[in-house]
């Protein structure tokens, strides 16, 4: 699943490419991945211009001319491409914007686990999935006391805790292993049972993973690429995910998997203990 440095790298090529472009018309290929009703969704998109795109952990939002944003999930394996409107349609196209001038912005998901939704702008952090999530992770929203007071009051494993968004927005599976193994915190350590200093080491370590991510364009483990379709590069810098076996770079233990909260997790279990 695209994590915030993936999200965060598709915003910005999509900037670069579509912002400013009016839909002339969508075509809804699976509606399925539409939240309400596909007609609607696309006789409302007409005429809109592109005015902005930003993301909220790991939602893309397009303000759009009207008052209207759209808001998009990508899940799995969505992915958005900028084409030509006389370039074949890719295998796994579900959802077609026109836009003048010739081109498409299209959506293409294999899983079809993807989801749309248009709300007013004024309502567009209001949507359930956006309204719960936590501060984004930089050092201007991110409080390191806010969050080890939160964590003080989760009884659940961390890796689970990181996992849930309300703690910090835009955390999935890679980099919650990454974090935690920067941090030396073992996954199933219960979030409670953090000290403060583990707790702020914890916290940098969020900060600074995700921006280092971000800035190489994401990770491919996968299908992953950005709107240029081209591939991440961070999965080159990872130290523990998808290492199962392999030495770790501290301790030369071998790296373990195991699951956690429903999710493949990886660790030293050298360097990170169970408090």
């Amino acid at each position: 699943m695209p994590e915030l440095p993936e999200v965060e790298t598709v915003r910005r090529g999509l900037e670069k490419m579509v912002l400013g472009a009016t839909i002339e018309h969508v075509e809804a290929l699976y509606p399925k991945i539409i939240n309400g009703d596909p007609k609607k969704f696309c006789c409302l998109l007409k005429e809109r211009r592109i005015l902005s795109i930003d993301r909220r952990g790991k939602y893309l939002i397009f303000n759009l001319s009207g008052e209207l944003s759209l808001i998009s999930h990508l899940r799995m394996e969505g992915k958005y491409f900028v084409k030509l409107s006389s370039d074949p349609l890719e295998k796994h196209t579900h959802i077609v914007f026109s836009l003048q001038g010739g081109r498409q912005l299209r959506y293409n998901d294999v899983r079809k686990f993807g989801r749309m939704e248009l709300v007013p702008t004024s309502h567009k952090y209001e949507v359930p999935g956006i309204k719960k999530l936590g501060p984004e992770p930089t050092s201007a929203s991110f409080d390191v006391v806010a969050f080890y007071q939160h964590l003080n009051k989760k009884k659940k494993a961390i890796k689970t805790a990181l996992l849930d968004q309300t703690l910090v927005a835009g955390l999935g599976n890679i980099y919650a292993d990454e974090v935690l193994w920067l941090s030396r915190i073992h996954p199933e350590t219960p979030a409670c049972h953090l000290d403060k200093e583990e707790a702020v080491q914890l916290h940098d370590y969020i900060i600074t993973e995700l921006a280092k991510a971000t800035k190489a364009g994401g990770t491919t483990i996968r299908t992953y690429t950005d709107a240029f379709q081209h591939l991440g590069s961070f999965q080159f810098d990872l130290h523990v995910y998808g290492k199962k076996g392999k030495p770790c770079e501290r301790c030369g233990a071998s790296i373990e998997k195991i699951v956690v909260g429903q999710r493949g997790t990886h660790f030293c279990p050298v360097c990170q203990r169970v408090k």
